[in-house]
């Protein structure tokens, strides 16, 4: 096996992502100990509003942040494991996404409305993936849009989950008459209880505010943020397109399955054009979306020194991350 070769490896083998695990915790505690990083806008829902952070002891918050961003990558290991959705051995997803998420710092040290969503539809995934072609899927249907809908109450980003997940089971083969009932009985049931037991009155009822991510941050670390979203966006969308000739090529179960992820990650695109005030929010969704689509151009590529794209891609987060908690 040549130095080459062994570097590849390297890279898509799990020693690497710990590595990247180490570096996430590391970031994050230089940017609590710095003290600059402010905390995210946590946005306002249908009823409620999340103001900042969900937890206000910095330190703590930070923790479950960093605690629940490794959970998520853990359940990706484990949801390829049982769907193969990359159909190589590989952990360059995870490795990618904690990459992702540490070129943000406002992405690690508070635990906000985005990694609640990312980890929601991480969550959200196994009664998805698992109800292909399963017409009898009505509890999974129904426990997904309650989740959505209840999750909009208190920030519109999470109104993202009801087509994203509505045109998943759509692609599973297992949406029909009986699971839109599901469908619209989940969306129903949280404003129903929290109208019903007085908890809100219908004159509470918002709608969705456009506005921008300037009050939030400064001036110049929100021209970091939008630069890092619009290069991550740019860089699925390529991958993306690189990937969909293979990927069309592989069985119903596995295409469909790349099918919603990818699809996810448009809408979060989509999204964060339209919402950017929460772009915040969507970055967690995004990096998630984007780094499957790594792994898939990773491990199906015979690039002898695609090694020097993962360092390169290690270089420029680091170099986000810096900046963000220089600036």
């Amino acid at each position: 096996m040549t130095s080459r070769d062994r570097l590849n490896d390297y890279f898509n083998g799990r020693p690497f992502a710990l590595l990247c695990a180490v570096a996430l915790v590391v970031a994050a505690s230089a940017a609590l100990s710095m003290g600059d990083v402010p905390a995210p806008h946590g946005g306002t829902g249908f009823f409620f509003s999340l103001e900042g952070t969900l937890i206000q002891d910095p330190w703590l918050s930070a923790v479950i942040n960093v605690v629940c961003t490794l959970v998520i990558g853990a359940l990706m290991l484990a949801l390829n494991k049982v769907f193969s959705f990359v159909r190589s051995v590989t952990s360059v997803f995870v490795s990618v996404f904690f990459l992702l998420q540490l070129a943000n710092p406002l992405a690690l040290v508070s635990f906000d409305a985005g990694t609640v969503l990312c980890l929601a539809l991480v969550l959200m995934l196994l009664p998805l993936f698992g109800s292909y072609q399963d017409t009898h899927s009505q509890r999974s249907i129904y426990l997904i849009f309650t989740l959505a809908a209840a999750g909009s109450m208190f920030n519109y980003a999470f109104l993202l989950l009801v087509p994203a997940f509505l045109l998943g089971f759509l692609y599973m083969r297992s949406f029909d008459l009986r699971g839109a009932l599901a469908m619209l009985l989940g969306l129903v049931t949280p404003f129903w209880i929290v109208l019903g037991l007085g908890i809100v009155h219908y004159t509470d009822f918002r709608l969705p505010q456009i506005d921008g991510v300037w009050p939030v941050l400064e001036r110049s670390q929100a021209s970091l943020l939008i630069v890092l979203a619009a290069v991550t966006a740019l860089l699925g969308i390529v991958l993306t397109l690189r990937n969909l000739v293979t990927l069309m090529s592989y069985r119903m179960q596995t295409r469909v399955c790349n099918a919603f992820l990818a699809l996810s990650m448009a809408l979060t695109i989509v999204a964060m054009v339209i919402d950017y005030r929460d772009l915040t929010v969507f970055m967690p969704l995004l990096n998630l979306t984007v780094a499957v689509q790594a792994a898939h151009a990773y491990t199906l590529s015979g690039f002898q020194f695609r090694y020097v794209l993962m360092l390169a891609l290690v270089v420029g987060c680091v170099g986000f991350c810096i900046s963000n908690l220089l600036l």
